[in-house]
């Protein structure tokens, strides 16, 4: 149980998952009272609790490391392991999904595993037609990413927007409508040319 507490520098924090809209959660680090973890449990129990000097963030598929130099490393690490051998349903569903640009959806997702520091565009799949596969690859990345990728919605948007997802690698979003001028940053061409 232990592991659900730790202290950052001064300041205790318990781990939790907090839902979103999108009916995904997000694994989060709430700022907990010392006092009252001594109340749920003992002060013996405090003693205990893993202790870093601070958060970094450094992500890694390959060689991840949960605390380095004594601070607590923010990106998570992948609960699955990898095995060697063909991925024929994949590949007709990556086919689908990327089309003709099969080959460019690929190194996107191999620079997103083996060089997750590096900046990429961003990703769009549009369609006007519906089940073409565009939820299942979202769902499919999340299985990949599991707790460094979070998937939202229009009222996430409007709600807490960059705090809870700053340690995110991929933030997706299904079927969003960014209606509003102030949903999507940006503004209309015809106001800045007149």
């Amino acid at each position: 149980m232990e592991d659900k507490y730790l202290r950052i520098g001064t300041t205790y924090y318990k781990h939790v998952k907090m839902p979103l809209n999108s009916t995904d959660t997000i694994k989060m680090l709430v700022p907990w009272s010392k006092n009252e973890i001594a109340t749920d449990y003992d002060k013996e129990f405090v003693k205990n609790i893993d202790k870093y000097d601070g958060f970094c963030l450094i992500p890694s598929h390959t060689n991840y490391q949960f605390v380095i130099n004594g601070f607590y490393n923010k990106y998570e690490n992948l609960e699955h392991q990898m095995t060697e051998g063909s991925f024929t349903e994949t590949e007709k569903f990556l086919k689908h999904i990327f089309g003709e640009q099969y080959e460019m959806g690929l190194d996107y997702i191999s620079i997103l595993w083996q060089n997750p520091t590096q900046v990429l565009p961003i990703l769009c799949l549009v369609s006007n037609e519906r089940n073409t596969g565009k939820t299942t690859f979202i769902n499919w990345m999340k299985l990949i990413f599991q707790n460094n990728m979070t998937i939202n919605n229009n009222e996430d948007f409007r709600s807490r927007f960059n705090s809870d997802w700053a340690s995110k690698l991929i933030i997706a979003v299904d079927e969003v409508l960014l209606d509003k001028r102030e949903d999507s940053g940006c503004a209309n061409l015809a106001d800045s040319t007149s």
